[in-house]
């Protein structure tokens, strides 16, 4: 069972003079727990899944960076909070990354409603991925964006067999034009299995 925190509140904020002596550190700590949380399919694919420690630090820094006081405050945790799993679901931000710039467009112009495409294999389960809907991320002619949020819902029976150590996991696209599947490594799985209650 998890005792993983479900969202971040004003209270749950470092001020910014305390969090520039930690910055540095933290930074460092949680280079380590992304890494973990990162997951690469096929040669364009990055998914990075999200959960109250990223989206806590993700928060400081735009705090810290943009330095916009209070106002600024509620629209961050407006934003971030959607992307913190709240017990039965995995959160993952996917980015489709090409440097050259037009061969990113040229591709992504072939990858239309990949984000409704993107599937979480173990045992005889499959959790498909249900893309954030707030924007139509693929445009009439096709194209879909580089970067998309999504949602893995899990049943209680699911989560369970998913937190089974030594049970694989996969995590692929279906897409016709992107098809690829990447196994989760153990210490990946375990890092994800803890955002599920």
């Amino acid at each position: 069972m998890t005792n993983a925190k479900k969202a971040i509140t004003r209270e749950d904020l470092m001020p910014l003079g305390e969090y520039g002596k930690i910055r540095r550190d933290h930074r460092r700590t949680l280079i380590a727990t992304k890494a973990k949380r990162r997951i690469h399919v096929g040669p364009y694919a990055t998914f990075h899944f999200e959960n109250y420690e990223t989206m806590w630090a993700q928060v400081q820094e735009m705090l810290y960076i943009e330095k916009g006081g209070e106002a600024q405050i509620a629209d961050e945790l407006e934003a971030y909070n959607p992307l913190i799993p709240q017990g039965q679901e995995l959160v993952a931000t996917l980015l489709i990354e090409i440097e050259d710039e037009g061969r990113r467009r040229r591709t992504l112009a072939t990858l239309g409603h990949i984000e409704e495409q993107i599937v979480l294999s173990f045992g005889e389960h499959r959790v498909v991925g249900v893309p954030e809907d707030d924007v139509e991320r693929t445009t009439e002619d096709g194209k879909t964006s580089a970067v998309h949020f999504l949602k893995f819902p899990f049943t209680p029976s699911q989560a369970k067999e998913f937190k089974e150590i030594g049970r694989q996991a996969t995590l692929g696209t279906e897409h016709e034009n992107y098809r690829h599947t990447a196994v989760l490594l153990d210490d990946a799985k375990a890092e994800l299995a803890a955002d599920l209650d």
